[in-house]
C-alpha cells in the first residue's frame, strides 16, 4: 500500500475507531503461550487481527467476548482472526473466564505483561486493529454497546483492503 493510500486509509479507519496511535505503525512482534499451544502473530500475516486485550476480573470483558465471538463466526473466512491476549497473572484465571463465556477465540497469556507494554496498554479491554500488512491501523479502549457498529465498519474496511 502506497503512503497516500495507506493515509487516506488510515484517516478512513481513524473516523470510526478512538486512535491512540498517531500514525500506522507495525504491530510487535508476540509469542505468547496460548490454550492450544503457543501463538505468535506471524502467523497471521495475510489476515486482519482484532487483538484484544482482556483480564478476567473485566466487567466491559463479559460483553465484549460474545461479540468478538459473533465476529470471528461471520468474517472469518473473509480473513478475520480475533486474538484474545489475557492480563491475568494466573492462568487459570483466564481459562475459567474463557470456559465460562463458550467461546473459541485464540486466546494467549501473557502474564508478565510485556506484550501489554510494547504495545502501550492503558486499561482492558484495549483492542488493536491489525491489517494484513502486520501495521496497526487503529486502536480502542473501552468496550461499550454505542461502539460495536463501528468498531465491526472499521474491520469490514480492513478486511476489503
Amino acid at each position: 500500500m502506497t503512503i497516500l493510500i495507506r493515509a487516506a486509509f488510515l484517516s478512513f479507519i481513524l473516523s470510526f475507531f478512538s486512535l491512540t496511535h498517531a500514525a500506522v505503525t507495525e504491530a510487535p512482534a508476540i509469542k505468547l503461550p496460548a490454550m492450544n499451544g503457543e501463538f505468535d502473530l506471524d502467523s497471521l500475516r495475510g489476515k486482519v487481527v482484532y487483538l484484544d486485550f482482556w483480564a478476567s476480573w473485566c466487567k466491559p470483558c463479559v460483553k465484549s467476548f460474545p461479540w468478538m465471538q459473533k465476529l470471528q463466526d461471520q468474517y472469518r473466512d473473509q480473513g478475520l482472526e480475533i486474538v484474545a491476549v489475557s492480563l491475568d497473572q494466573e492462568e487459570k484465571l483466564a481459562y475459567d473466564f474463557v470456559k465460562k463465556m463458550g467461546v473459541s477465540l485464540t486466546v494467549a497469556f501473557d502474564t508478565s505483561g510485556d506484550v501489554a507494554e510494547a504495545y502501550q496498554v492503558i486499561g482492558v479491554p484495549s483492542s488493536y486493529l491489525i491489517g494484513r500488512d502486520g501495521m496497526i491501523y487503529a486502536s480502542h479502549t473501552g468496550f461499550r454497546d454505542k461502539d460495536k457498529s463501528r468498531l465491526e465498519l472499521a474491520i469490514q474496511q480492513l478486511l476489503k483492503q
